[in-house]
C-alpha cells in the first residue's frame, strides 16, 4: 500500500496557484536554502496517508474551487515522495480537480510521469549558477538544470519564482543574468519576485537548528519592486 508524509493541509489557499486552493505541505527535502521558512518539513516523518484518504478530504472543498482552483502539492519538495504523488495525481484527474505542483524542481524518480498529469509548475528558482545555486542550498544545480530540460518536453503552464535575499539577488547584475538563464524555461506564464522575509524564524529556535540568516535584515519590499520592474523591461 502507498503511503505519504504530509506535513499539513491548508484547505482555502490564494497564493499557491490560481483561484481557491487546498494545499498540501509534503515532508522531506534534499536542499537546505538558506532562507527557508519550512525547515520543520526537511526530513521525512512517519508515513500518515494514503492517496485515495488523502483525495477524499480534497474532495470536500471541490466546491469552492469552481473554475480555476484545485490542489497544490508544496512542502518540503513534492517531488520526494514521487510513488505517493503520482497516485494522488491520478486519483485527482479522475475527479477533474486542478493540480499544481510547486517544486524546487529536485527529484529522484517519475518526474515525467508525473508531468504528464500536472497541470502548472510553480518552479523556484533559488539561483542560476553552479557556485551561487550550492552556496545558497547546499545542493548541485544539475539535478535543477534536469528538471528544466524535462519540462521541455511536457506541456505544463510554469510560474517562476525567485525569493530575492539581500546581497544575493538584490542586483541588477543578478536580475539581468536571471532575465536571460530564464529564457530556457519553456511555457512560463508569470515570474514573481518575493521578498525575503523573517518569517519562521523561530522555528530554527524551536527545533534546535541553526540559523544562517538569523541577523539578515529582511528584504525591502520597495526595492525588490523596482527590481521587478527593471527585470520586466528585459523580458
Amino acid at each position: 500500500m502507498i503511503k505519504g508524509s504530509i506535513d499539513s493541509i491548508e484547505s482555502m489557499g490564494l497564493v499557491d496557484g490560481p483561484g481557491i486552493r487546498t494545499v498540501i505541505f509534503l515532508n522531506g527535502c534534499s536542499l537546505r536554502c538558506l532562507y527557508c521558512h519550512n525547515p520543520e518539513m526537511w526530513k521525512m516523518k512517519d508515513k500518515n496517508i494514503t492517496p485515495e484518504e488523502l483525495v477524499e478530504k480534497v474532495k470536500r472543498y471541490k466546491p469552492y474551487y469552481q473554475d480555476n482552483g484545485g490542489v497544490t502539492f508544496s512542502g518540503g519538495e513534492p517531488l520526494m515522495q514521487p510513488e505517493f504523488l503520482l497516485e494522488c495525481c491520478r486519483l485527482l484527474k479522475k475527479e477533474n480537480i486542478h493540480i499544481a505542483l510547486d517544486t524546487a524542481g529536485v527529484g529522484t524518480r517519475l518526474m515525467d510521469e508525473i508531468l504528464d498529469l500536472v497541470d502548472l509548475v510553480i518552479l523556484d528558482v533559488k539561483h542560476i549558477d553552479k557556485v551561487g545555486y550550492q552556496s545558497l542550498v547546499k545542493h548541485d544545480i544539475s539535478d535543477f538544470l534536469d528538471f528544466i530540460e524535462k519540462l521541455k518536453n511536457h506541456n505544463n503552464r510554469v510560474w517562476l519564482r525567485q525569493v530575492v535575499v539581500p546581497g544575493i539577488h538584490d542586483n541588477m547584475d543578478y536580475v539581468k543574468r536571471f532575465a536571460k538563464f530564464i529564457k530556457k524555461i519553456p511555457h512560463v506564464e508569470k515570474v514573481e519576485f518575493i521578498p525575503y522575509h523573517k518569517l519562521g524564524t523561530e522555528k530554527y529556535d524551536a527545533l534546535k537548528l541553526y540559523n544562517p540568516l538569523k541577523d539578515l535584515p529582511a528584504m525591502d519590499k520597495e526595492k525588490c519592486e523596482k527590481l521587478y520592474q527593471e527585470f520586466l523591461k528585459l523580458k
